[in-house]
């Protein structure tokens, strides 16, 4: 028999998720599907998260209705961090006489080297690849697997939408609608159990304007869509995110802003950042300091700013609603470097400024000079 290991954090599972099973099923005549949600994987720690027992249901819930699939809490009980030459080892004794397969996306086909020992992985089973992205991609990679590995990859062709957990979860956790992406029965789990909502943040919507709202969440996704390569939080990214421009539209007799004293010498349009910071602690509660100074310089920057703060000033930039000449460009140095895109961000600033006339804040001048002494130390 055909037996095929699909796993991953499932946090959440969605449509494409279900799909892409059922497409290898279908592609690779599989007689069983092992679904195994990790524990821990090495690369997606610090995300948005639910419990263990929470992504089980959502598996048991999406995957259930299809009768091939098994869903193994393997991983979840064996605990810490979920290697797959150490799952793939388990279930060859399990099976060793049946051919196993392990399913993997196209993207983890190109980085499958860098994996804890993936040699082991091959041993016991062979890797099954969706073929949903692009082909001519997915062709280099397969010849670069090829040429290291000297193993076979199995193709199972599927062309499905662009669905991310990462969006469905910034999305969950603003309050946003995620059903299109989700069964309906995953979807309603995730309402019932309130999965993803950050406490903290509820109510920050009637703060803006539905247009400084739809500012808001776009510039969420984009932070949370960097916080894996550059090693953020996205609890904090999220947080960061959805509090930057909470003062925004408030007045200044607002009982939010009561005891609020505003810096010397800041320019009109820089306020609400430190007022954002002030009502982001006073009203929403929020302690952190790297969340609330990220806040506080999202507009102006400063020196020696955190990661998070770095994040949030080009997300805020460069979200997708946002259009400028260069922003293209900019756009790929950010998913880079964040120092590089900073720098450039800045002096394009600074140099806006000084064509219109208007004050430059000294805060903005001193994050550019910083950033260039300090280029080469990065």
């Amino acid at each position: 028999m055909k037996i095929a290991i699909f796993g991953g954090s499932f946090n959440p599972v969605h449509r494409e998720h279900v799909n892409i099973l059922k497409a290898a099923a279908s592609g690779l005549s599989l007689g069983k599907a092992i679904v195994m949600p990790s524990h821990l994987t090495p690369e997606k720690t610090g995300r948005l998260s639910v419990r263990a027992e929470d992504r089980l249901n959502m598996c048991r819930i999406s995957f259930g209705n299809l009768k091939f699939a098994e869903i193994s809490d393997f991983e979840l009980m064996r605990g810490g961090v979920s290697y797959s030459y150490i799952t793939c080892r388990e279930f060859k004794d399990r099976y060793p006489d049946d051919e196993l397969y392990f399913i993997i996306g196209a993207d983890m086909l190109e980085n499958f080297h860098l994996w804890k020992y993936p040699e082991e992985i091959l041993k016991c089973a062979k890797l099954a690849v969706c073929a949903r992205e692009n082909a001519s991609e997915l062709e280099e990679s397969i010849i670069a697997f090829k040429e290291r590995f000297h193993k076979d990859v199995v193709k199972f062709g599927y062309t499905g939408a662009d669905v991310s957990s990462t969006e469905i979860r910034v999305l969950a956790a603003l309050g946003e609608e995620t059903d299109e992406y989700l069964l309906p029965e995953t979807a309603n789990y995730i309402k019932q159990h309130s999965l993803y909502k950050i406490k903290e943040i509820e109510g920050v919507k009637t703060f803006l304007t539905r247009e400084r709202w739809a500012h808001t969440v776009r510039v969420a996704l984009k932070a949370a869509e960097y916080c894996p390569r550059f090693g953020i939080s996205e609890y904090k990214a999220v947080v960061a995110s959805a509090l930057h421009d909470c003062a925004k539209y408030l007045k200044s007799d607002s009982p939010c802003l009561e005891g609020f004293v505003c810096p010397d010498d800041v320019p009109g349009p820089v306020v609400h950042q430190f007022a954002g910071a002030y009502v982001a602690e006073h009203t929403f509660g929020i302690k952190d300091a790297e969340i609330l100074d990220a806040i506080r310089y999202h507009t102006s920057g400063k020196q020696d700013m955190s990661p998070l703060g770095k994040l949030l000033y080009l997300s805020d930039l460069l979200e997708h609603g946002r259009n400028f000449e260069g922003i293209k460009k900019l756009r790929e140095l950010f998913s880079l470097s964040l120092d590089d895109a900073l720098t450039v961000a800045l002096e394009r600033q600074l140099n806006y400024l000084k064509s219109t006339g208007r004050p430059i804040y000294r805060l903005t001048e001193r994050a550019y000079q910083y950033l260039k002494e300090n280029k080469n130390e990065q």
